[in-house]
């Protein structure tokens, strides 16, 4: 048996793998398996990681240092094994005006911020609310950041031409570059058919460097991009200065990077979780998404987020616990620290291959035949949240989304509002309405409009067994209500009003009594027809 101790360790790092019986469930098999998907995630890593630090205006190191401590802490703590975390473009696109304006040294301290405002989210257990967040707007979410990973991978058909400028590929070069492409596609489309042991992205990147080196062709590496050549990142204190002045320059920006990396990572999260078949997590995520990007500020990376391309790839490889996440970032330091040279001998064509793969994965396809079969006010939400996806970020894309879908229930809601009117079993000559559907800002009009005031009898009662009372906006309609037949000398009485309701009465001045009226709640509220308010009526 093994040591308590050992046992923590161990079901820490197999994650949903770990059997609470006497041993780990994931066998020697599935170990294997998600190492290897790490090594493809780590190869996949490289170019994008290359690519972004170009966006935001930094070194390629900043990009790759970023990859390698964002993904091998998420790794560790995060909380989805499975999930992948690094340097992404929609943080790139957001720092590139801060370090053109101040500075590199100032983004490390702003990705510092960013971590602590994370952490802070993930304390309070903000990461809850992800929940809010509907179907079609996830829909949006996964269509609009696969089309932004195909999109990217266009800039890898440009080559640096004579005075440094990039140019489109042409010629013997693109003619190339695209049979390579394809033939990576193939090949990952049909090695399940053949073997399963080798994740077929890594198989395929393996075939095409080999062909590419067997018979010398012409075509970009990732030795093209940058040097991938380094040393282990060193412990550095942002060079800025310490005042209020700092703060104000850097705040901004890491409360936008802290938003949009927590987003991106809750919506990943929930997509792999779908994959895997995993629930929860998300206030975990957010303290592992701030930890690390605290910890890599200081250590010269230019902060991260979830990855859905690369997640994408490791939940398809088969990976699925944290060894695969911690495998792709320890890999992916050995290619800075050792394996340079050779990485550098990848074919870009081949890893351009393996993402448009990605894509074709990732694109939720079935979403376009549905478009007519749901709701239209959802296939609205999921067109506008794809194109505001591509066209501006992925929080601003959200956020439309969900105040969208927010409008499209409100306005729903407020169209169910409706009552059935009866006589009174208990009381003789009362009439009772019975009020169906929520009561709340959207509805107050259609409420006011259920009741004939002029014609009722001397006793009205609203009965609120089927509805339920929802804001001070409704708590004001019933009062509207209840003046009007005050005014006429008639008696309101309240009936079948929930706990929350109870709550929202309170607050606003009115007296709750109990009531032998009420058999389901033992509480009604009566209109005092010479008071004109609520009052008690034991």
């Amino acid at each position: 048996m093994p040591s308590p101790s050992s046992s923590s360790l161990t079901r820490f790092l197999l994650g949903p793998f770990y059997s609470d019986a006497s041993r780990p469930a994931l066998s020697s098999k599935q170990l294997s398996v998600d190492v290897l998907s790490g090594l493809t995630v780590s190869l996949a890593l490289v170019p994008e990681a290359v690519a972004f630090a170009f966006v935001a205006g930094v070194a390629p190191l900043v990009g790759l240092y970023a990859a390698f401590i964002v993904g091998l802490i998420t790794a560790l703590v995060g909380g989805r094994p499975g999930m992948i975390s690094g340097a992404t473009g929609a943080l790139a696109v957001v720092m590139v005006s801060l370090v053109m304006t101040h500075g590199v040294q100032y983004l490390f301290a702003t990705v510092i911020l960013m971590g602590i405002l994370q952490l802070i989210a993930g304390a309070l257990r903000w990461g809850k609310f992800i929940r809010m967040v509907p179907y079609p707007v996830m829909l949006g979410f996964v269509n609009g950041l696969a089309i932004v990973i195909g999109l990217a991978q266009f800039e890898q058909f440009k080559i640096a031409g004579p005075d440094g400028v990039k140019l489109w590929m042409d010629g013997p070069v693109l003619y190339y570059t695209l049979g390579l492409i394809a033939l990576t596609m193939l090949i990952i489309w049909q090695a399940p058919r053949v073997t399963k042991f080798i994740p077929a992205p890594l198989a395929a990147i393996g075939i095409v460097t080999v062909v590419v080196l067997g018979f010398d062709i012409a075509v970009p590496r990732v030795g093209d991009l940058a040097t991938l050549a380094g040393g282990w990142p060193e412990f550095a204190i942002p060079l800025v200065p310490f005042t209020f002045e700092t703060l104000l320059i850097i705040f901004p920006y890491a409360l936008i990077l802290a938003a949009i990396g927590l987003i991106e990572s809750l919506l990943t999260l929930n997509l792999v979780g779908e994959m895997t078949e995993q629930k929860g997590g998300a206030s975990q995520e957010c303290m592992a998404q701030g930890a690390a990007n605290l910890v890599t500020g200081f250590f010269g990376g230019m902060g991260g987020c979830a990855m859905i391309g690369q997640s994408m790839i490791n939940v398809k490889s088969g990976g699925r616990t944290r060894v695969a996440g911690i495998t792709a970032a320890l890999f992916l330091l050995s290619f800075i620290l050792f394996a340079s040279p050779l990485i550098e001998q990848i074919p870009i064509a081949a890893l351009v291959g393996v993402m448009f793969m990605v894509v074709i994965g990732t694109f939720a396809w079935h979403s376009l035949r549905i478009l007519r079969k749901v709701p239209l006010s959802d296939g609205l939400v999921i067109i506008v949240v794809t194109a505001v996806t591509v066209a501006e970020d992925l929080a601003i894309a959200v956020v439309v989304g969900v105040i969208m879908s927010a409008l499209v229930y409100a306005w729903n809601a407020a169209k169910a509002i409706h009552a059935s009117k009866r006589p009174s079993i208990r009381e003789e000559g009362a009439i009772v309405y019975d009020i169906q559907g929520p009561l709340f800002f959207g509805s107050v009009t259609g409420f006011r409009d259920l009741f004939q005031v002029k014609d009722d009898p001397d006793i009205i009662i609203i009965d609120f067994a089927a509805s339920r009372v929802v804001d001070q906006s409704a708590l004001q309609a019933i009062e509207d209500i209840a003046a009007k037949y005050h005014e006429l000398g008639k008696q309101v009485k309240l009936r079948h009003l929930s706990p929350d309701c109870h709550a929202l009465l309170s607050k606003s001045g009115q007296i709750i009594i109990d009531s032998e009226d009420d058999p389901d709640y033992e509480l009604a509220v009566d209109y005092n027809v010479k008071t004109g308010a609520f009052a008690n009526g034991h």
